[in-house]
């Protein structure tokens, strides 16, 4: 049983490193349209002034699962055209390391709904719009780094970037200039809009040309 077990663990790492260059011609596609995407969902929030937590909430929500469904066509594709199986050992290892901390701050966000008021200015809501989105980017570099041990080496790096990030909001506190509405659209912006968006165009420019796979 055990050798059974270490054989396929080892069959799964060659796979891996096999189409590590096949994962990041995904990647660049997939990053930057979720870079547009959350920037101009941050556009879009801040202008139609969504500044209630639950409309927050809902908002972001929305923006997700709209990331989600690009992202799961985007690398679809890339599977039909590079003859790949989709849903393969390697990429159900990176649907289990992803899931942990995502399924962290969608809890964390279901919670944060069911107790925050409608009132923007209550302080429960206040708390809830200052601090769920730090939650979530932190949560998110958890599991862009956890994805990284079975992905190109540069997803650790991006996912360092979540977390460092959102633990120095978090030590820097609330700030003493503009709503928490506006805050918190500006944080998902840059982070799920302008870092998606910088790391796709790199990927995008540094992926080698030609017969390479």
């Amino acid at each position: 049983m055990e050798s059974n077990w270490a054989a396929e663990h080892l069959q799964v790492i060659r796979t891996l490193m096999e189409r590590s260059a096949v994962y990041r011609r995904a990647l660049a596609p997939v990053m930057i349209f979720n870079g547009v995407v959350g920037l101009a969902a941050a556009g879009l929030g801040w202008g139609l002034k969504v500044g209630s937590p639950r409309a927050f909430i809902l908002f972001w929500a929305s923006v997700a699962v709209l990331a989600i469904a690009g992202s799961f066509l985007l690398a679809r594709r890339q599977a039909l055209k590079d003859t790949e199986p989709f849903w393969s050992p390697p990429t159900r290892r990176v649907a289990q390391a992803l899931l942990p901390p995502l399924s962290g701050g969608l809890v964390i966000g279901a919670v944060v709904w069911a107790r925050a008021g409608q009132d923007a200015q209550d302080p429960g809501s206040l708390a809830g719009m200052l601090w769920l989105p730090v939650a979530w980017v932190i949560l998110y570099g958890c599991a862009f780094h956890a994805a990284g041990f079975f992905m190109p080496r540069g997803m650790k790096l991006f996912g360092w970037m979540f977390v460092l990030g959102g633990c120095a909001l978090f030590a820097a506190g609330r700030p003493n200039w503009g709503q928490p509405p506006d805050f918190a659209h500006g944080i998902m912006g840059f982070f799920f809009g302008g870092l998606h968006l910088a790391y796709g165009v790199y990927l995008y420019f540094t992926e080698p040309r030609g017969n390479e796979t």
